[in-house]
């Protein structure tokens, strides 16, 4: 029999829904389908909980909050953050009111370094005065976005979720089972956003598939002084077999040290021999420096088939938004944990109405899908094109060296839009790709024979 605590609660203070002993329970409706209009709340808001309190679970928990939403956001180690290299695009600056001071370093100059190590500048000429790529740490940016949202008045449950359940009926109550120092608690709510990662639980609960994942593996390097001096606003990124059969290496600078680290999808098990990789071919640049932290994470190559499901929406690494080619997923988290929240706080009028899974595709997913799938598109057409070996590696830095390429690349980066080009320019950019990667095939073939 259920505890007076879950038969109405909703109507029972947070505080007093927590309880030490709770065996996990599950309803298993095969779907969860409302049709009934979506009632006014009498004498309460609309409740929602979001779980992951990264940069996707911290917009949506202070947009939620801001428009009137009791809000919980949970984040099991708020001490902690994933690793990431920490650019992110010019724009969320002023989007989402990021401080300057936050910003470890203004990078105005990047090197894409090809297999056989020729290096090309991209950004010193192409870059506006103005522009620039903010590099910051994870950790930093997510503890300000984390109390931004408490400012706005969500509640921090620094907790780990164990479990969840499912709705007896269609406005009944989600569970959301966590515990605290060792203490079982509950707490139930009306909507949940999954913000929890590459490893969502929550999109396990809610059946939304698998997806691809890369590995991304990183050491953070203290550098000597005259060492750190040439990573000043410089960042640079390595193409090749040695650091990557499929993705690229990096090393990006950080407040005082170096991110140096690489990723792949179709290699996990090799990423530490593609690591010692990257670290070889930079091996003069950090000769002397003093690993300071190893950081290894799981990053989404796709969109999950299942984004909502009921009233469950998943939003950042849980939904799969990391941008295939250049592995970007800060501004994309952010910006998805923030157009759900809209959504909700629209569909429930301020939090006074129940909502639906029909509100959260429409409102959510359809506005995202429309705003960002071609982004996604071409960038994975590109990563297929280029990425797949070295002969197309060298063509692919071949190809950055052209002013035009650049300046359309920053601008789809910095501002988050595909960039309109000039049709001429355009056609020249094709007519030197294929000129680029026919070149780089005879190229290549005679690299791999002096290899041999």
């Amino acid at each position: 029999m259920a505890t007076s605590q879950t038969q109405n609660p909703l109507k029972t203070p947070f505080s007093q829904l927590s309880i030490k002993e709770h065996k996990p329970w599950f309803y298993k409706p095969r779907h969860l389908t409302i049709t009934a209009a979506h009632p006014h709340l009498s004498g309460r808001k609309l409740r929602a909980a979001v779980i992951g309190g990264g940069p996707a679970g911290s917009s949506a928990a202070e947009t939620l909050a801001s428009g009137g939403i009791e809000t919980f956001l949970f984040e099991r180690s708020p001490s902690t953050a994933k690793p990431c290299g920490g650019a992110i695009p010019l724009c969320m600056i002023d989007e989402f009111s990021i401080p300057l001071h936050l910003i470890d370093r203004h990078v105005t100059k990047m090197k894409i370094i090809s297999p056989s190590n020729i290096a090309v500048d991209f950004g010193s000429k192409s870059l506006r005065s103005h522009e620039s790529i903010p590099m910051l740490r994870r950790e930093v940016l997510d503890s300000f976005l984390r109390a931004r949202a408490q400012s706005a008045g969500a509640q921090l449950i620094p907790s780990l979720v164990t479990s969840l359940e499912l709705p007896s009926s269609p406005f009944s109550p989600y569970i959301i089972n966590h515990t605290t120092n060792n203490s079982r608690k509950t707490l139930a709510v009306d909507l949940i956003i999954g913000a929890d990662g590459a490893n969502s639980k929550v999109a396990k609960f809610i059946k939304a598939g698998n997806y691809t994942c890369a590995i991304a593996f990183q050491e953070r390097i203290r550098l000597p002084d005259e060492k750190m001096e040439y990573y000043q606003n410089l960042a640079e990124m390595y193409v090749g077999d040695d650091v990557s059969p499929d993705f690229y290496a990096w090393v990006f600078p950080k407040c005082d040290h170096v991110a140096v680290g690489t990723g792949t999808v179709c290699a996990k098990q090799d990423i530490k021999l593609y690591q010692r990789g990257i670290k070889e071919r930079v091996r003069n640049k950090i000769y002397g420096g003093k690993v300071i932290k190893v950081e290894a994470h799981p990053i989404p190559e796709h969109p999950r088939p299942v984004r909502v499901r009921g009233r469950v929406a998943l939003v950042g690494d849980a939904a799969g938004y990391v941008t295939k080619c250049s592995g970007e997923g800060i501004y994309f988290a952010a910006k998805s944990g923030r157009m759900c929240g809209e959504a909700i706080v629209s569909a429930s009028d301020g939090g006074e109405r129940m909502i639906g899974e029909d509100d959260l595709k429409r409102g959510y997913l359809k506005e995202w899908d429309q705003k960002y799938v071609s982004t996604y598109r071409f960038l994975d057409l590109l990563q297929r094109v280029f990425y797949g070996s070295n002969v197309t590696r060298e063509a692919l830095v071949e190809i950055c060296g052209n002013e035009y390429v650049q300046r359309m690349t920053f601008d789809s980066y910095l501002y988050k839009k595909l960039a309109k080009g000039d049709g001429w320019e355009d056609l020249k950019m094709v007519l030197g790709t294929i000129g680029s990667l026919m070149r780089c095939k005879i190229v290549g073939r005679e690299m791999e024979a002096i290899k041999f």
